[in-house]
């Protein structure tokens, strides 16, 4: 997989730089570049991370609630899920959460015709269209489009309101006639489930949204109330934002709230006290010089597996639940 590191980009730059006469444009571009990357190196230097204890390297092969980690993205189970998205493959933890989602479904045997799914906070992200696309029917949902414009997700595109903004994200793998018999669209607030949703579907999905329910009981809370979705034997892929910084501390916000292990372990005990089986927790960090590396605002695409967001490393978290059948 070919990725290019801050270092190598930068490199490209300096020497684009040179050939090219001088303006102050292409001046600003280069020092903001070299900044970011000296500030990148800095917050690498000054992370410490917890320790979590000994957990053997997760794998997509067989996923469990498990951490984003380097090994998964070079595995050919990751490729082969971007390839089917026509994403090409780079140290992505946005990409990790799609493919870990499709992958949870798929060896739970709910990816295939006859299934139905609902997914929770879609925006224009491709998972509807590409779980249509298996044979199953997708309700897909987000929040109502005055409150999504109040909370500024219509104003970055990250928000849905219609089957014609879904379908623009799966356009490329999916045909319209198949995607509008398959899929069908409706607003829903995550922190208020409609009754008439429980018990419906075999699957229930969603990709880094809930951090963003207000609080970190609103995002906990939802977990659980999304189970109530599932038919018998159903099962609940969700993703979220992770601390890798401390067990104690974290951000809570009304636009993010960051999950720490003490949060995650309390989850899966309330879920398992409720007769629901929850894949076992693996909090290995991973162990290569990408998983090393954490990402400082400006954001690069790649490698982006672990960030900063105010003040913590982060990184994504998966979560798989089963409804006893």
């Amino acid at each position: 997989m070919d990725v290019i590191s801050n270092r190598q980009l930068l490199v490209r730059v300096r020497k684009y730089v040179r050939m090219v006469p001088f303006t102050w444009s292409a001046y600003l571009a280069y020092w903001q570049l070299r900044v970011g990357v000296e500030r990148r190196r800095r917050y690498f230097l000054s992370q410490e991370l917890v320790d979590f204890g000994a957990f053997p390297q997760p794998t997509l092969e067989e996923p469990v609630s498990q951490l984003c980690t380097a090994n998964q993205l070079l595995s050919p189970v990751f490729r082969n899920w971007c390839r089917d998205m026509h994403s090409p493959a780079r140290f992505s933890r946005k990409q990790w959460e799609f493919a870990y989602i499709l992958q949870a479904l798929k060896l739970t045997g709910v990816l295939r015709p006859g299934m139905s799914g609902v997914g929770f906070g879609c925006g224009r992200e491709p998972l509807a269209g590409l779980i249509a696309q298996h044979g199953c029917r997708v309700l897909a949902t987000d929040l109502e489009q005055q409150q999504a414009a109040e909370q500024g997700w219509v104003d970055t595109m990250q928000h849905v309101s219609s089957l014609e903004g879904l379908y623009t994200a799966a356009e490329k793998f999916i045909s319209r006639e198949n995607f509008d018999d398959r899929v069908q669209f409706r607003s829903v607030n995550m922190n208020e489930i409609p009754d008439d949703l429980e018990g419906k579907f075999d699957f229930t999905w969603s990709a880094c949204a809930l951090e963003h329910l207000g609080s970190l009981k609103h995002g906990l809370d939802f977990i659980k109330h999304s189970v109530d979705c599932l038919k018998p034997g159903g099962v609940a892929v969700h993703t979220t934002e992770f601390n890798l910084s401390s067990n104690d501390d974290t951000c809570e916000h009304p636009s993010c709230s960051i999950y720490r292990a003490c949060d995650i372990r309390q989850l899966i005990g309330e879920l398992e006290a409720s007769g629901f089986i929850v894949a076992p927790l693996n909090l290995n960090t991973g162990e290569s010089q990408v998983d090393n590396h954490i990402d400082a605002p400006p954001y690069s695409m790649s490698p982006h597996l672990k960030l900063l967001i105010s003040g913590y490393a982060v990184t994504s978290i998966g979560i798989i639940v089963k409804r006893p059948a």
